[in-house]
């Protein structure tokens, strides 16, 4: 089948890739000049694990192709997926920009009939407006369908997600029904559940889903403050927790909250989406606030330990991404709380396996390191923000000899408190 993706960011890419790999054609379109011509030389403009190899394999088996120019990459294909960005306004609304722009586009060039799948994260009305778009610039004669296909992959897993779906979600317009089974046989491979709904409902179900994942990190995190209180270990509560069947054990992982380009901007836009049709989603409001306080309270809590005049402090940060197994610091909170450290007056010195380059473009005036012992040299203390396996593996003997103060506050829980207090550490975690 002959595929078209418009934009290569990590679900367009993704996905594309995936695609050609199930032995489809796919062309992807990019407007960034620099990173096509990367991806035509097999270079990925961001890690994801596995990824590499799949875009070199595609290249060379001549099923990927990768052009600036939408004409190109649209007229030999009937399925068109749309991928591109969809951040947050200052207000939290999601910008709409770069959808509206791809559907005048294609409306423009358009030359027969396509199948518009819409797999960037939208908000209810989105597809109103595409449909009022393409009816308006569309030639005369030429047909379309459009239809929603949300994206569950997880940045550092993304690959993997793509092959094993938990489930496919297809919105279709009413009475449009069957070109629902094109999209069927397309994602038929994968072998995973596929869920046949309107367009309304596959938007909600995104939408609800990472709220609901974004509700989970805030809720053990309160929990983590009441343990700390009361002398319990949050990551036992949560093995305990896990059992359950109702509840599961994913995004119960105690910490500084949740960052990364999704859950946030997803839950903002839920909330201003809400408050457009006329309803205060005060639950979800508290699922943000909790969130802005977690930011806070491990600040506070670096504070209490050090010192509470923090000037002239020198605190060694491990991790910039806002998770590990991704290059991306978009949104992350280890950048946040590395401000907030700054306006205290205090100096950073910071090191990410992968994440050092993506975070000098975001933030200044701190001193980016080689390895985590460049970053414990004469620091007063060492605050993990990111949970990288490396940490795991520090000789945190000479990680000791080389602090001023042998002081580390784990911020992701990452650490085994007993082994590092035995060692002659001062330990403190996030409920523990």
């Amino acid at each position: 089948m002959n595929i078209c993706i418009i934009g290569t960011g990590y679900v367009g890419l993704v996905t594309g890739v995936g695609l050609a790999e199930l032995g489809n054609r796919v062309v992807c379109v990019d407007i960034d000049r620099d990173k096509i011509d990367k991806l035509k030389r097999g270079v990925v403009p961001f890690y994801e694990k596995g990824l590499d190899e799949l875009v070199k394999k595609n290249l060379k088996e001549k099923r990927i192709f990768f052009t600036t120019h939408l004409e190109e990459g649209i007229n030999d294909s009937r399925i068109i997926f749309i991928a591109v960005g969809t951040p947050s306004r200052e207000d939290g609304e999601a910008d709409l920009s770069q959808v509206i722009q791809v559907a005048e586009d294609l409306a423009r060039l358009m030359q027969g009939y396509k199948i518009i799948v819409v797999k960037s994260t939208v908000p209810v009305g989105t597809f109103q407006l595409i449909r009022k778009i393409f009816t308006s610039e569309k030639k005369e004669g030429v047909d379309f369908d459009i239809v929603s296909n949300p994206e569950f992959l997880r940045e550092g897993d993304a690959v993997y997600d793509f092959f094993n779906p938990t489930r496919i979600i297809i919105g279709i317009e009413k009475g449009r029904e069957k070109v629902a089974d094109e999209l069927i046989q397309l994602f038929r491979p994968l072998n995973a559940p596929i869920i046949k709904t309107s367009i309304i409902n596959a938007q909600m179900i995104k939408y609800a889903s990472n709220v609901f994942l974004a509700s989970r990190v805030s809720f053990i995190n309160e929990i983590a403050n009441i343990c700390e209180r009361v002398g319990a270990d949050v990551n036992e509560i949560a093995k305990g927790m896990s059992f359950d069947k109702r509840l599961g054990e994913g995004y119960l992982q105690a910490g500084i909250g949740f960052g990364g380009p999704c859950l946030i901007k997803d839950l903002k836009a839920l909330i201003k989406m809400a408050e457009s049709y006329g309803y205060e989603a005060e639950h979800l409001k508290s699922i943000l606030n909790k969130n802005e306080h977690q930011i806070s309270h491990i600040v506070l809590k670096v504070k209490k330990i050090v010192g509470e005049v923090l000037y002239g402090k020198i605190i060694g940060v491990l991790g910039l991404t806002f998770k590990p197994g991704t290059n991306d610091v978009r949104s992350s909170l280890a950048l946040r709380i590395i401000d907030l450290l700054k306006r205290e007056g205090a100096n950073i010195r910071a090191y990410d396996p992968c994440g050092i380059e993506e975070a000098k473009m975001c933030i200044s005036d701190i001193d980016f390191c080689t390895d985590p012992y460049e970053v414990a040299t004469g620091a007063d203390a060492i605050l993990i923000l990111t949970g990288w396996e490396e940490f795991k593996k520090i000789d945190f003997l000479r990680l000791k000899k080389l602090l001023r103060e042998p002081i580390i506050i784990d911020g992701v829980n990452l650490l085994d408190p007993e082994k590092i207090r035995s060692a002659g550490f001062v330990y403190r975690g996030v409920g523990r």
